[in-house]
């Protein structure tokens, strides 16, 4: 089996408000808009309630903000992807008193290729369940390397958290999701304190840490992803096994059983670290899958292809509810 070539996809300043967002629905054609607005932004206000509402469009499907940014530069953003009750809630302006658990998904594509837009099935597949859901962008290699994506990662999470309650989500009941590339920086930057300090963010705040196909332990300098790397990085400096620092989440590591990018070896790896840690961790494999259906089939006509979502769903059923 080959190391990590991750298929499909693969700033630590407060950001500004500086760009833009509007909430479309995910239907069969493209949403009108009825308006955009302001972000305010990770550390200072968060999201005005009117804000997201002045976005809202009347259409079937699940309804989406878009572009909505966590960090300073236009890779940093994110598309929150909210249930139906809340969409309509929102889009009546009623008052809610209901917080939703809330998920944060990060895309794979050996930290090279893949964005937010591309996962909308993801985004979308969550929300149907009744999580308020983020699926975010990020830095990429090789202009960018490590540890730019997984700082990204950890502001996308800062962000977030800091900012749910204005999104009508719970940030106690808030779990991180990656695949593949995005595993890797979800698992790197909820393991190690150090990520998401800067913004006043401790790994035990966040509730789960799901890893699907993740490379967490190989040696990138001979199995693929080098350029997502600086040119003098070893293994041991960047890999997440061997950078465990501060409190740990509960954590989820995902196999798929046909995966011929990404070795089993590295969920084997990082579990092991984990628990020697201390950490709590559950490993599942998702029969029948290969590396790409191990995320493709959390979409509604592909669910009959592998049980990814409902070890997923089951796991933050168990966590946030």
């Amino acid at each position: 089996m080959k190391q990590p070539a991750d298929t499909p996809q693969s700033a630590n300043a407060p950001s500004k408000p500086s760009r833009q967002f509007k909430l479309v629905k995910m239907g069969v054609t493209a949403a009108t808009l009825f308006g955009g607005v302001m972000l305010a932004t990770q550390q200072a206000q968060a999201l005005s309630a009117l804000a997201i509402v002045n976005g809202l469009t009347a259409s079937g499907g699940v309804t989406v903000s878009k572009d909505i940014l966590y960090g300073d530069e236009s890779a940093q953003d994110l598309d929150v992807y909210y249930p139906k009750p809340l969409a309509q809630a929102m889009r009546a302006q009623q008052e809610i008193a209901q917080t939703y658990p809330m998920v944060v998904f990060v895309h794979g594509g050996s930290w090279e290729s893949g964005s937010k837009e591309e996962y909308a099935f993801v985004g979308q597949s969550l929300a149907q369940a009744g999580y308020v859901t983020a699926v975010i962008n990020y830095r990429k290699a090789p202009k960018h390397v490590y540890p730019d994506f997984v700082e990204d990662t950890a502001q996308a999470v800062a962000w977030s958290y800091n900012n749910a309650t204005s999104l009508h989500a719970d940030p106690q009941r808030l779990a991180v999701i990656g695949h593949s590339a995005g595993a890797f920086n979800v698992v790197a930057a909820m393991s190690n304190e150090d990520f998401l300090a800067p913004y006043g963010v401790s790994p035990d705040d966040i509730a789960a840490v799901i890893g699907i196909a993740g490379p967490y332990s190989y040696d990138f300098r001979k199995y693929g992803g080098s350029s997502a790397f600086a040119n003098d990085a070893t293994p041991d400096e960047v890999m997440p096994d061997r950078q465990l620092k501060g409190p740990q989440p509960p954590y989820l590591l995902l196999t798929a059983e046909n995966d011929e990018t990404v070795h089993d070896t590295n969920t084997v790896k990082m579990t092991q670290a984990l628990k020697d840690y201390g950490a709590a961790v559950e490993n599942g494999v998702i029969k029948g899958a290969s590396h790409a259906t191990s995320i493709g089939a959390m979409a509604p006509p592909l669910r009959w292809v592998n049980d990814v979502r409902a070890q997923v769903l089951g796991y933050l059923d168990k966590q946030l509810n």
